[in-house]
């Protein structure tokens, strides 16, 4: 590690009797009162995997934790390696499941995305002019609109004057410190997608209005996942479901 108070990072998995006995929430609180940044998160094998970056003295401490864990757990093995700083704003759990997220390619009056994520069983809805991108350096517009159900997110076909494809669908995370639905009321959510085409870590902020018709924009965070200079649309412009473009399905008899 480096010295000084500059950020470094490292990133790992920590293995034995390191789930169901408070070591991912632990591990949270602990990093928290550091004032370290980034994310830890149970995985399917038993295992906890994380991510920290701060001062290596705050990194230190962390990692002195990790190798014996809260009182009921038993760490069998500590895989830690350096990472690069990512700039996450705090530390947070990854994997709790909020639910559904979908990504239509919608022509109506006009051709844009709309962005629906599922809270409080019904589906959040924005619509996205240019669609997603996955470059952190682009902010695309988001308009929030009425929300539709999980029918509607499921939708694939023609309709009057238009049509619609689902262009990406999967499930979603939240993050950040403020609990749903309440960070949507405040004005700025944090979340994981899980998708076949998005993946990892997105912000919603709202720039102007209240409910229905306010202004937000949508952004990917410098994460793993993110791909400066690309163009995710252009590139990947088919139906996650049928395979067509929006342009073939308006095209079908």
């Amino acid at each position: 590690m480096s010295s000084g108070r500059q950020p470094v990072a490292v990133r790992g998995v920590v293995r034995g009797r390191v789930q169901g006995v408070g070591f991912r929430d632990t591990t949270e609180l602990t990093a928290r009162g550091l004032g370290l940044s980034g994310w830890v998160r149970n995985l399917d094998d038993g295992s906890v995997a994380l991510h920290a970056e701060g001062p290596e003295r705050e990194l230190d401490q962390l990692v002195a934790f990790l190798k014996v864990g809260p009182p009921a757990a038993r760490v069998d093995g500590l895989e830690l390696e350096p990472a690069v700083v990512e700039g996450f704003e705090h530390f947070a759990v990854r994997g709790i499941g909020s639910g559904s997220f979908v990504v239509q390619e919608h022509l109506a009056t006009r051709r844009h995305f709309d962005l629906r994520l599922e809270v409080g069983g019904v589906m959040r809805s924005w619509a996205v002019p240019a669609g997603p991108s996955l470059d952190p350096a682009i902010r695309r517009e988001a308009i929030e609109v009425a929300d539709h159900t999980r029918l509607d997110a499921g939708f694939e076909g023609a309709i009057p004057n238009g049509g619609v494809i689902i262009w990406d669908r999967g499930s979603y995370e939240r993050t950040g410190l403020v609990p749903w639905p309440e960070a949507l009321d405040r004005g700025v959510a944090e979340f994981l997608l899980n998708g076949e085409k998005l993946r990892g870590a997105f912000t919603l902020s709202r720039k102007a209005g209240r409910g229905m018709r306010s202004r937000w924009s949508l952004a990917k965070a410098p994460d793993e996942q993110a791909r400066p200079g690309s163009d995710v649309v252009a590139d990947q412009p088919r139906s996650v479901v049928s395979g067509r473009t929006l342009d073939e399905l308006l095209e079908t008899p």
